[in-house]
């Protein structure tokens, strides 16, 4: 990558400025890069690793985050290499009886303003990392930033290595664990007993033919299963959790796949199946955080899963690091970003309008993430009373959704983005 450096030289004095320092290359840190490039910052974004990457395997993008793309003129990136599933189907895993569908079509496309897309996640983070080359923010790696302090009308960022960063202001998107965190939460990762195993296998003329177009939930008692095509139908994504009795006992990773055969066992031949698809040499421990409203610490707000870790039962992950930056790209329109120029001294004020306006939404679907999960896993009287409600919500049927895709909403992305300052080459 020809902006890249692997700098481990001392240095006691800072780096030359930058308008903004974003401190993590994921999917939240590129996403705010562009963003803010795009409104004419000079942007400078180090990551820790040696490399810029991300591993996984398939991602769900709603129509709040598709939105975002199309704004970025990236939409169509995605739609080339990624999927627009025909329905969202979920389905009890021990009986293998539909519960409820939600059809992706053209009604739905019109209702949300964008579609719904299922994409690699190293595809959607590589368009997004070329849009951040292209458009001329500087990339570096192997950086570990240890802390970001705010002196005067600066914000410092020490790095492990004796650099300096200096910029007017930092975006903290480093993730799950956070080091940055720190400056406005003392708190840890939450366990939530439940652990992943994904994997992506060709589709093939083995593969069946069933359910090949749809994204394809199936809910058990203490586990559920997911499947969708990837890269125009080249691949299949599985994703299996479940309860873990080893990730309740504090082991992340574990020796054997007898837990996972365990956990499916009462389910229907096609989810026993579909367990084939695994790589079970590693696992996900699923982690989230209890919600916090306070993002900033001076010239730094936290973003991304720094800011709001949720678990992935509603797929908004990644989904509302793109709407991060998407709403700190409005906010910064007409208060820092002017006609006149920058004006560095209003990077505090729009950063709490950016906190003020996204917290109380992310807050709300951690906790409606959680409460979800919990539906997808009950047994007994409880299962039943499950099926029933999702049997009774027909298709077309769009209360369930509007509050998390729709196009308006208290810190949802307007539709439109204001108009923006043409790019500094």
């Amino acid at each position: 990558m020809s902006n890249s450096s692997n700098s481990t030289s001392e240095q006691s004095t800072p780096t030359p400025a930058q308008d903004v320092l974003v401190i993590g290359g994921g999917m939240a840190g590129l996403a705010g890069a562009l963003a803010l490039r795009e409104n004419g910052a000079s942007v400078t974004l180090v990551e820790n690793a040696p490399a810029f990457g991300e591993v996984g395997a398939g991602l769900q993008m709603a129509p709040n985050a598709s939105r975002v793309l199309k704004r970025w003129g990236l939409l169509d990136k995605a739609l080339d290499i990624g999927v627009q599933p025909k329905h969202l189907v979920f389905r009890d895993a021990v009986t293998g009886e539909e519960l409820t569908r939600q059809s992706l079509g053209a009604e739905f496309e019109e209702r949300y303003g964008a579609p719904y897309v299922v994409i690699h996640r190293s595809d959607l983070h590589r368009i997004l990392l070329e849009a951040c080359q292209e458009n001329g923010v500087t990339l570096l790696n192997g950086v570990f930033v240890e802390k970001v302090e705010t002196e005067g009308e600066k914000a410092r960022a020490y790095a492990a290595n004796g650099d300096i960063y200096e910029a007017d202001a930092v975006l903290a998107a480093d993730g799950l664990k956070s080091t940055l965190r720190k400056a406005v939460a003392e708190d840890a990762p939450v366990p939530s007993s439940y652990v992943a195993y994904r994997g992506t296998v060709p589709i093939t003329d083995a593969t069946p033919k069933a359910d090949l177009e749809d994204v394809i939930v199936y809910l058990g008692p203490n586990c559920h299963l997911v499947q969708y095509p990837l890269r125009k139908g080249e691949l299949l994504n599985t994703v299996a959790v479940f309860k873990s009795a080893s990730f309740e006992r504090g082991e992340e990773q574990y020796g054997g796949v007898d837990e996972l055969e365990e956990a499916y066992k009462d389910c229907v031949p096609a989810v026993q199946d579909a367990l084939k698809n695994l790589a079970t040499g590693i696992r996900w421990p699923m982690y989230d955080k209890n919600p916090i409203e306070n993002w900033v610490s001076g010239r730094m707000t936290l973003i991304g899963d720094a800011a709001h870790p949720m678990l992935q039962y509603l797929a908004q992950g990644a989904c509302q690091a793109l709407e991060d930056a998407a709403v700190l790209q409005e906010v910064t329109q007409g208060t820092v970003f002017t006609e006149a120029g920058i004006d560095a001294s209003a990077w505090e004020g729009a950063f709490r309008d950016f906190n003020e306006a996204r917290a109380g939404r992310t807050a709300r679907i951690q906790r409606t993430a959680r409460v979800w999960g919990e539906s997808w896993h009950v047994s007994g009287l409880a299962r039943t009373l499950r099926n029933l409600l999702f049997k009774s919500r027909g298709d077309g049927n769009f209360q369930y959704n509007d509050w998390l895709y729709g196009q308006s909403g208290e810190g949802v992305p307007s539709v439109e983005a204001k108009s923006t300052k043409a790019l500094a080459n």
